[in-house]
């Protein structure tokens, strides 16, 4: 488990899934799908919200926390669709589209991925649908939208928030190879996701509740973030992030 912070960690994770409850019946649908991300008590509301099969048709499957996990309960489970969190212990989400390659060319029974997490920085988006993913949500999405979006997905659909459509096509029109930002490359994806949350004036408390962690751990990431970049100040961090487009 990460430092996911303990507490009423279910019923933040089940808002952070989507507010409403998906209800009604499934209408005869039926798909199985493998939780992946690195907090439980995430993977705890969006089962809570989702879950409920003979209401929603989404059967869950499988869980995973890590890069090795996810493989290992893929690869068993065999689902119809993932729910993929881009920032993994162990490579991230690109890491396990990469492993789960063979599976998600299967003609007969490919494995479909849906990214759902709470970023939504450009290079994210582009890194995941590059790896194979079918999609990318962002988790303030709805449960009657996810479940919607996961059968989507299942059906060989494209899927993603609005904002999150744009990237997409921007980056596959252009033939250009994004410019290398060596600064930028010395921080970890987790660093990256606090940089642009202090960048965009959130206090270190909420950018401990979006991102399911500690404000110890918070922190820790700006400290960080300010030695590799070699800044003195959030104000400073922020300059920096504002001109390289990250906010």
């Amino acid at each position: 488990m990460s430092d996911a912070t303990e507490g009423n960690g279910t019923t933040e994770a089940a808002e952070a899934a989507g507010s409403g409850r998906a209800g009604g019946d499934a209408g005869g649908r039926h798909v199985r799908v493998v939780l992946v991300d690195d907090h439980r008590m995430f993977r705890t509301g969006v089962q809570a919200e989702i879950g409920q099969t003979a209401e929603t048709g989404v059967e869950v499957v499988g869980e995973a926390a890590d890069v090795d996990q996810a493989v290992t309960v893929i690869t068993a489970t065999r689902p119809e669709v993932v729910l993929l969190d881009v920032h993994l212990p162990g490579g991230g989400g690109v890491e396990v589209l990469r492993r789960c390659t063979p599976l998600m060319a299967d003609a007969e029974q490919p494995v479909r991925f849906l990214a759902l997490s709470v970023s939504d920085a450009a290079e994210d988006v582009i890194g995941v649908i590059r790896g194979g993913a079918r999609g990318y949500v962002t988790k303030t999405i709805t449960g009657t939208d996810l479940i919607d979006s996961i059968f989507r997905v299942q059906e060989g659909d494209a899927v993603f928030s609005p904002r999150l459509a744009g990237f997409v096509l921007d980056a596959f029109a252009s033939t250009d190879a994004p410019p290398v930002d060596e600064d930028l490359d010395r921080l970890t994806q987790r660093e990256r996701e606090v940089l642009r949350l202090i960048a965009r004036g959130y206090a270190y408390k909420e950018i401990a509740k979006q991102l399911f962690i500690s404000v110890k751990t918070v922190e820790s990431h700006v400290s960080a973030v300010l030695r590799k970049l070699q800044l003195s100040n959030r104000h400073e961090l922020t300059r920096w992030a504002t001109a390289r487009r990250l906010v």
